[in-house]
Protein backbone atom coordinates (compact mmCIF):
# COMPACT_ATOMS: atom_id res chain seq x y z
CA UNK A 1 0.00 0.00 0.00
CA UNK A 2 1.51 3.51 -1.07
CA UNK A 3 1.48 6.51 1.73
CA UNK A 4 -1.47 7.74 -0.64
CA UNK A 5 -3.54 4.65 -0.38
CA UNK A 6 -3.02 4.07 3.08
CA UNK A 7 -4.13 8.13 3.91
CA UNK A 8 -7.16 7.16 1.85
CA UNK A 9 -7.56 3.90 3.11
CA UNK A 10 -7.57 5.55 6.99
CA UNK A 11 -9.65 8.20 6.26
CA UNK A 12 -12.87 5.94 4.50
CA UNK A 13 -12.36 4.56 8.31
CA UNK A 14 -13.29 7.85 10.36
CA UNK A 15 -16.14 9.95 10.71
CA UNK A 16 -15.61 13.39 8.55
CA UNK A 17 -14.75 16.31 9.76
CA UNK A 18 -17.28 17.86 7.43
CA UNK A 19 -20.53 16.02 8.88
CA UNK A 20 -19.49 16.15 12.72
CA UNK A 21 -22.58 16.02 14.87
CA UNK A 22 -21.78 15.13 18.35
CA UNK A 23 -25.64 13.16 18.80
CA UNK A 24 -24.76 10.77 16.18
CA UNK A 25 -20.88 9.44 17.82
CA UNK A 26 -20.50 5.76 18.44
CA UNK A 27 -19.32 6.64 22.34
CA UNK A 28 -17.17 3.88 24.34
CA UNK A 29 -16.08 4.23 28.29
CA UNK A 30 -14.10 3.89 31.20
CA UNK A 31 -17.51 1.86 32.27
CA UNK A 32 -17.30 -0.90 28.99
CA UNK A 33 -14.89 -3.14 30.77
CA UNK A 34 -16.70 -2.33 34.50
CA UNK A 35 -19.84 -2.35 34.11
CA UNK A 36 -20.36 -2.58 37.30
CA UNK A 37 -18.79 0.82 38.17
CA UNK A 38 -21.45 2.85 36.13
CA UNK A 39 -21.91 6.28 37.74
CA UNK A 40 -25.70 7.72 37.60
CA UNK A 41 -26.25 11.12 35.79
CA UNK A 42 -23.41 13.44 35.62
CA UNK A 43 -22.65 16.51 33.20
CA UNK A 44 -19.01 15.15 31.57
CA UNK A 45 -16.83 18.20 30.28
CA UNK A 46 -15.84 18.52 26.45
CA UNK A 47 -12.74 17.26 25.75
CA UNK A 48 -10.59 16.90 22.37
CA UNK A 49 -7.09 14.78 21.71
CA UNK A 50 -5.09 14.78 18.68
CA UNK A 51 -4.40 11.09 17.62
CA UNK A 52 -1.14 12.22 15.13
CA UNK A 53 0.00 9.77 13.21
CA UNK A 54 3.80 10.40 11.92
CA UNK A 55 4.09 9.76 7.99
CA UNK A 56 7.84 8.63 7.93
CA UNK A 57 9.59 6.47 5.11
CA UNK A 58 10.55 3.69 7.15
CA UNK A 59 5.97 3.49 8.09
CA UNK A 60 3.75 5.51 10.70
CA UNK A 61 4.17 5.98 13.92
CA UNK A 62 1.87 7.45 17.06
CA UNK A 63 3.13 10.55 18.59
CA UNK A 64 2.24 10.04 22.12
CA UNK A 65 3.34 12.09 25.22
CA UNK A 66 3.92 11.29 28.84
CA UNK A 67 2.18 13.84 31.32
CA UNK A 68 4.27 16.26 33.90
CA UNK A 69 4.86 14.62 37.54
CA UNK A 70 4.00 18.14 38.64
CA UNK A 71 -0.04 17.87 37.61
CA UNK A 72 -2.49 17.55 39.88
CA UNK A 73 -4.37 14.37 38.06
CA UNK A 74 -3.43 11.71 35.73
CA UNK A 75 0.38 12.39 36.95
CA UNK A 76 2.91 10.70 34.72
CA UNK A 77 0.42 8.73 32.56
CA UNK A 78 0.71 8.63 28.91
CA UNK A 79 -1.89 10.75 26.48
CA UNK A 80 -2.63 12.21 23.32
CA UNK A 81 -1.91 15.55 23.23
CA UNK A 82 -5.08 17.33 24.09
CA UNK A 83 -7.27 18.65 26.76
CA UNK A 84 -10.94 20.31 28.09
CA UNK A 85 -12.50 22.49 24.83
CA UNK A 86 -12.90 26.07 25.29
CA UNK A 87 -16.51 27.65 24.72
CA UNK A 88 -17.92 27.17 21.32
CA UNK A 89 -14.75 24.96 20.45
CA UNK A 90 -14.91 22.55 18.06
CA UNK A 91 -13.17 19.42 18.42
CA UNK A 92 -10.39 19.74 15.96
CA UNK A 93 -9.58 23.19 17.10
CA UNK A 94 -9.10 21.73 20.48
CA UNK A 95 -7.09 19.34 19.45
CA UNK A 96 -4.64 21.16 17.68
CA UNK A 97 -4.37 24.33 20.00
CA UNK A 98 -3.64 21.78 22.72
CA UNK A 99 -0.71 19.94 20.56
CA UNK A 100 0.30 23.22 19.90
CA UNK A 101 0.79 24.28 23.59
CA UNK A 102 1.83 21.25 24.87
CA UNK A 103 4.42 19.94 22.74
CA UNK A 104 4.55 23.14 20.55
CA UNK A 105 3.44 20.93 16.90
CA UNK A 106 2.88 23.66 14.20
CA UNK A 107 -0.44 22.89 12.47
CA UNK A 108 1.03 23.56 9.56
CA UNK A 109 2.77 20.36 9.49
CA UNK A 110 -0.88 18.43 10.19
CA UNK A 111 -3.46 17.52 7.96
CA UNK A 112 -6.74 16.70 9.51
CA UNK A 113 -7.89 13.00 9.25
CA UNK A 114 -11.30 12.42 10.81
CA UNK A 115 -12.74 11.50 14.16
CA UNK A 116 -12.68 8.20 15.60
CA UNK A 117 -14.91 7.13 18.61
CA UNK A 118 -15.82 9.34 21.51
CA UNK A 119 -14.31 8.07 24.77
CA UNK A 120 -16.21 9.14 28.05
CA UNK A 121 -14.08 8.73 31.34
CA UNK A 122 -14.28 8.05 34.99
CA UNK A 123 -12.59 11.14 35.55
CA UNK A 124 -15.90 13.28 33.93
CA UNK A 125 -14.34 13.88 30.19
CA UNK A 126 -16.32 12.92 27.20
CA UNK A 127 -13.57 13.00 24.52
CA UNK A 128 -13.61 13.11 21.10
CA UNK A 129 -9.99 11.51 19.21
CA UNK A 130 -9.00 13.73 16.38
CA UNK A 131 -7.04 11.44 14.09
CA UNK A 132 -4.10 13.66 12.12
CA UNK A 133 -1.74 12.85 9.52
CA UNK A 134 1.50 14.82 10.74
CA UNK A 135 4.42 15.46 8.23
CA UNK A 136 8.04 15.02 9.75
CA UNK A 137 10.29 17.40 10.40
CA UNK A 138 8.68 19.34 12.98
CA UNK A 139 9.60 20.61 16.11
CA UNK A 140 9.01 19.23 19.57
CA UNK A 141 9.04 22.23 22.65
CA UNK A 142 7.30 19.98 25.59
CA UNK A 143 5.75 22.29 27.42
CA UNK A 144 7.75 21.02 31.21
CA UNK A 145 4.55 22.19 33.47
CA UNK A 146 2.19 19.52 31.29
CA UNK A 147 4.66 17.02 29.32
CA UNK A 148 7.41 15.10 30.93
CA UNK A 149 8.38 13.24 27.40
CA UNK A 150 7.31 13.49 24.32
CA UNK A 151 7.72 9.90 22.09
CA UNK A 152 6.75 7.72 19.23
CA UNK A 153 5.18 4.10 18.97
CA UNK A 154 5.31 2.21 15.75
CA UNK A 155 1.33 2.50 14.56
CA UNK A 156 1.82 -1.15 13.61
CA UNK A 157 2.74 -2.01 17.08
CA UNK A 158 -0.64 -0.52 18.29
CA UNK A 159 -2.66 -1.94 16.00
CA UNK A 160 -1.80 -5.14 16.87
CA UNK A 161 -4.36 -6.95 19.31
CA UNK A 162 -1.56 -9.34 20.45
CA UNK A 163 -0.55 -6.01 21.97
CA UNK A 164 -4.00 -5.67 23.66
CA UNK A 165 -3.27 -6.57 27.09
CA UNK A 166 -6.47 -6.68 29.72
CA UNK A 167 -5.17 -5.83 32.78
CA UNK A 168 -6.64 -4.79 36.50
CA UNK A 169 -5.96 -2.63 39.46
CA UNK A 170 -7.40 -3.41 42.94
CA UNK A 171 -8.95 -0.18 43.92
CA UNK A 172 -8.61 1.72 47.61
CA UNK A 173 -12.72 1.14 48.21
CA UNK A 174 -12.14 -3.08 46.88
CA UNK A 175 -13.73 -2.84 43.61
CA UNK A 176 -11.46 -4.00 40.38
CA UNK A 177 -11.06 -2.15 37.80
CA UNK A 178 -10.17 -3.65 34.19
CA UNK A 179 -8.51 -1.57 31.59
CA UNK A 180 -6.36 -2.28 28.46
CA UNK A 181 -2.62 -1.37 28.49
CA UNK A 182 0.05 -1.45 25.50
CA UNK A 183 3.81 -1.63 26.98
CA UNK A 184 5.77 -0.43 24.95
CA UNK A 185 10.01 0.05 25.43
CA UNK A 186 9.47 1.08 28.72
CA UNK A 187 6.16 3.18 28.33
CA UNK A 188 3.19 1.79 29.67
CA UNK A 189 0.56 2.91 27.52
CA UNK A 190 -2.90 1.75 29.04
CA UNK A 191 -6.26 3.09 30.63
CA UNK A 192 -8.23 5.97 28.19
CA UNK A 193 -4.98 5.66 25.90
CA UNK A 194 -5.34 2.32 25.23
CA UNK A 195 -9.16 2.55 24.90
CA UNK A 196 -8.95 5.39 22.67
CA UNK A 197 -6.30 2.90 20.34
CA UNK A 198 -8.28 0.08 20.62
CA UNK A 199 -10.98 1.88 19.14
CA UNK A 200 -8.89 3.00 16.39
CA UNK A 201 -8.27 -0.36 15.39
CA UNK A 202 -12.04 -1.35 15.39
CA UNK A 203 -12.28 1.79 13.33
CA UNK A 204 -9.57 0.37 10.69
CA UNK A 205 -9.97 -3.22 11.19
CA UNK A 206 -13.41 -4.32 12.27
CA UNK A 207 -14.72 -5.70 15.30
CA UNK A 208 -13.02 -8.00 17.73
CA UNK A 209 -14.48 -11.72 17.48
CA UNK A 210 -15.34 -11.00 21.28
CA UNK A 211 -17.93 -8.38 21.23
CA UNK A 212 -18.67 -8.41 24.53
CA UNK A 213 -15.74 -6.94 24.95
CA UNK A 214 -16.68 -3.87 23.16
CA UNK A 215 -19.86 -3.65 23.87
Amino acid sequence: MTPAELRAWIVSRLDPIETYDPAKRTVHSDFDLNPGMQPGARDLSPAAVLVPLVEHEAGVTVLLTRRSDTLRSHTGQVAFPGGRCDPGELPWETALREAHEEIGLDPGHVVLAGLSSAYQTGSGFDITPVVAFVRPGFTIVPNPAEVAQVFETPLAFLMDPRNHQRQFRDMEDGQRRHFYAMPYEGQLIWGATAAMLRQLYVRLYGPFADEDEEA
